[in-house]
């Protein structure tokens, strides 16, 4: 399945696992990779650029196919060493970086001239069009399906997707409540390029978290999400837990006197509590409401061959059959 996706990034399917904290590792990386897709490793896991440029190399002893880095600009008072990260993956010889957060401006310049693709993380049309006009190469759009940071518009991708297929000259990929063959051939129905998996690819057999997580995965549905930190707008979508319901209890009764600090416990250094140590309770933690369509822990091979066959059954006979009728 050819798209200007597979053709810019040099993969056999427009299929690409979004970076995700503490669990962007290079065996799921590698994995994504070879099975024909882009694996990418979340650089701010690693503690410091050093423990970046390990990784990468790790990854490298794992495939010989395309693989990505994702490097998300923080709103924090003390920014982390982006300058190093940014060596670490030159220096590693990464071609494709996925950027997410604020405006990636300030580093496209050396992103560029060391011939890297960039694909920035939108999840409103103005922003896709803000990172085509600084030069990034593709946008992956969020929909407000999407576990993690959706924004504040609350545009569900059915919506999204056709407005930035309307607006944009660079690819995109649909991001946000993907996980089968119906979301790829509808992606690619409303103008994406291809489609980016984030809880899909949690819950595979080589996805470096515990147990417990793709357990909770596969025990939740579609109801099973909340949006919280609404009120300092810096909205996440997280699966609900005893640690969620204490904190949206902490915004309702704070209304507008809420503060970060206020919720501290619930939030701050959950990840490898819940990641690595399976406390699932522990905090509050992105997941999508896709986990309403995850039944299963595949191989990644076998969900990705799986999504393909299925694809293209769906557009060679049902949508054909469809067609074949009207005419």
């Amino acid at each position: 399945m050819k798209t200007r996706i597979t053709q810019m990034l040099g993969i056999e399917h427009p299929i690409i696992q979004g970076g995700m904290h503490y669990v962007g590792f290079a065996p799921l990386a590698a994995a994504v990779s070879n099975a024909g897709g882009l694996g990418i490793i979340t650089a701010l896991t690693q503690k410091t650029p050093g423990d970046l440029a390990n990784e990468i190399s790790k990854c490298r002893d794992m495939t010989d196919k395309p693989i990505g880095v994702n490097l998300t600009f923080l709103p924090v008072m003390k920014a982390p060493d982006y300058p190093g990260y940014i060596k670490a993956i030159i220096e590693g010889g990464v071609k494709i970086v996925e950027t997410a957060g604020r405006n990636p401006s300030q580093v496209m310049p050396i992103l560029k001239d060391a011939g890297i693709k960039v694909i920035h993380k939108c999840t409103s049309v103005r922003h896709s069009l803000k990172a085509q006009e600084i030069g990034c190469d593709a946008v992956s759009v969020d929909g407000f399906e999407c576990g993690g940071h959706p924004g504040e518009d609350d545009i569900p991708n059915m919506i999204l997707l056709p407005r930035a297929a309307d607006e944009l000259e660079i690819p995109f990929v649909s991001s946000g409540g993907m996980a089968d063959a119906r979301s790829l051939v509808a992606s690619l129905a409303m103008g994406a390029e291809g489609m980016n998996m984030g809880t899909r690819f949690i819950a595979t057999k080589e996805a470096p978290v515990h147990e417990n997580v793709k357990a909770a995965i596969l025990a939740a549905s579609e109801l099973d999400t909340r949006l919280v930190m609404r009120p300092l707008r810096n909205t996440e979508r997280v699966l609900n837990n005893a640690a969620v319901e204490k904190l949206l209890k902490k915004e309702k009764n704070l209304g507008n006197d809420l503060k970060i600090e206020d919720i501290m416990e619930e939030v701050a250094g959950v990840y490898p509590k819940v990641m690595q140590d399976g406390a699932m309770d522990s905090g509050a933690w992105s997941c999508g409401m896709v986990a309403g369509l995850i039944n299963d822990i595949p191989t990644c091979k076998e969900l990705i061959d799986r999504i393909i066959r299925d694809a293209e059954k769906l557009i060679n006979q049902r949508l054909s059959h469809i067609s074949s009728n009207v005419a």
